[in-house]
């Protein structure tokens, strides 16, 4: 599988017939031959076999039904020098955007929306999900999506999931593979260079307002269960600069902001 339309929109893309975690190695080849993976080179597999998600989940799909895609992004502004790691934050969401605009090109009689921080979802349903991984260096990061394409129902890893295939998407496999990453590159590059261009300012670059737009959680009933291992409940009210979600909390009215946490909103429970 070549992925031509994908291969001309990465800086470099490598297929992998079989990969643990596109994440892991990705970040291994960054780190040990930096030279040789530029800014928004990508890692790709369709038989991921050790997948990570937040808190230390486990994700993993059967061979072909899923894709594994890890972006490298090198962010620097326009002088040159490195993106402040306090800009990092908009990283992840600016991919989740990205990736939520390819899935609603993909199936558009849906309602496609993203669940802070990085759970893309089809009409309530998890569709993809998103990991950033930050590389030893800090100067670097690696984006890891893995995207639902050709889930049967009884194959689906939770009661609140979905797959393109079961949402009508009806290309066939490479060709909705290759659909599917093309269309995340293609959204991701001019977000996050417009980010880049205007000095990481989430207001004048448009970021915040898109992802304001599509993010899901923004007024509702959650609860997070934060890093640590603490669970805050309230209502999730914005999205603050550095991109972590503002929750009142329903106890004590205490505005909180988090920067990291699985989010669950209450009224899908």
């Amino acid at each position: 599988m070549d992925f031509p339309r994908s291969r001309r929109l990465a800086a470099r893309l490598e297929i992998l017939d079989e990969c643990g975690s596109t994440n892991t190695e990705l970040v291994r080849r960054a780190s040990t031959h930096g030279d040789e993976w530029p800014d928004l080179s990508a890692l790709v597999t369709l038989n991921q076999t050790e997948g990570r998600g937040r808190l230390g989940r486990v994700w993993v799909a059967p061979p072909g039904r899923a894709i594994a895609i890890s972006v490298l992004l090198r962010p620097r502004l326009p002088a040159g020098e490195p993106l402040g790691l306090e800009n990092f934050g908009w990283l992840p969401l600016i991919a989740g955007v990205a990736m939520t605009r390819a899935v609603a090109a993909l199936v558009p009689d849906h309602s496609v929306t993203l669940k802070w921080p990085n759970d893309v979802q089809v009409d309530g349903r998890k569709v993809s999900g998103l990991l950033a991984e930050l590389l030893p260096s800090q100067d670097a990061v690696v984006i890891g999506a893995g995207l639902n394409l050709a889930f049967e129902e009884h194959e689906l890893p939770t009661p609140t999931s979905t797959s393109l295939s079961l949402l009508g998407a009806s290309a066939a496999l490479p060709e909705l593979a290759d659909a599917a990453l093309a269309g995340f590159l293609g959204e991701l590059t001019p977000l996050y260079a417009e980010f880049l261009r205007l000095g990481a300012d989430p207001g004048a670059s448009g970021v915040a307002e898109a992802v304001g737009e599509l993010c899901s959680t923004l007024g509702q009933q959650v609860k997070v269960q934060l890093p640590g291992g603490d669970v805050l409940v309230g209502t999730a009210t914005e999205i603050d600069r550095t991109g972590r979600l503002v929750v009142t909390r329903s106890t004590d009215g205490r505005v909180v902001a988090v920067a990291a946490g699985d989010v669950t909103h209450l009224r899908y429970e």
